[in-house]
């Protein structure tokens, strides 16, 4: 595997990887930490918020089922890690987590509900930019609707930035380009704000694998579903370590 980079994977990246990235962090950090820390908790939400949490829990769950019940030993980066809930649950498996975000304020939310719980493994939380090279080597990258903000061009720039770094595989989602969808989010613009989700970026699935195969030779897009729960809808996809065939 090559070793860690020696300058920053970000410069190399297009220049909407780093605009969307400002924006996230606005975003996060500063108008809707308050309200995505009550969606990530049990505290009474609106209908329509009550429906994205369902959802975020339905794909959490999904996603951390492609991985392996054991995990001790295993470092995986949480790219992305928001308030924590998977992060605490791949330390609970027994996994050496980096979890990492843009919004400090949802890293202290996160760090204090991992420190209620009881873990088998570790976590080590950060924030900044999921693509940073001192964050080190990582068995598997686990990103739950982080990269469905960026354009398509972006998205697979910083997977394949973080490819070289990644010894066994990913799980991240991405939003499928679907009629339904575009529909919603057309509506969305007139819901009241605290409703409202974040810019998200459509993006139809062979699109995404062609790219994804023409950049990333050496992984293999594995299993993908679709998860929908009224306003919430995005898709699952494992990328998988291609093992490299040993000449005679």
């Amino acid at each position: 595997m090559p070793g860690t980079p020696s300058t920053p994977p970000t410069a190399a990246l297009p220049g909407g990887y780093a605009r969307t990235r400002a924006w996230l962090h606005e975003y996060f950090d500063r108008q809707a930490a308050k309200s995505w820390e009550t969606l990530t908790s049990d505290a009474p939400v609106s209908g329509i918020r009550a429906t994205v949490r369902a959802g975020r829990d339905r794909m959490r769950t999904l996603m951390l089922s492609w991985l392996p019940t054991n995990l001790s030993g295993v470092r995986v980066l949480d790219a992305g890690c928001g308030t924590g809930a998977a992060s605490i649950e791949l330390a609970r498996r027994g996994a050496e987590v980096v979890a990492i975000d843009l919004s400090p304020t949802l890293v202290d939310v996160a760090r204090q509900r991992a420190a209620q719980s009881t873990l088998r493994g570790s976590i080590d939380f950060r924030a900044g930019d999921m693509l940073d090279a001192a964050l080190g080597e990582f068995d598997y990258v686990f990103a739950m609707d982080s990269l469905i903000h960026y354009e398509l061009a972006d998205a697979v720039a910083a997977v394949s930035a973080l490819a070289p770094r990644v010894r066994q595989g990913f799980v991240f989602t991405f939003a499928p380009r679907t009629p339904l969808l575009a529909t919603m989010h057309a509506v969305g613009k007139w819901f009241p704000r605290a409703d409202r989700a974040p810019q998200i970026v459509p993006t139809a699935e062979q699109a995404l694998r062609d790219a994804l195969q023409q950049a990333l030779p050496g992984f293999t897009a594995g299993r993908t579903q679709q998860v929908k729960s009224s306003f919430y809808t995005s898709q699952a996809m494992e990328l998988q370590s291609t093992p490299r065939r040993i000449s005679p």
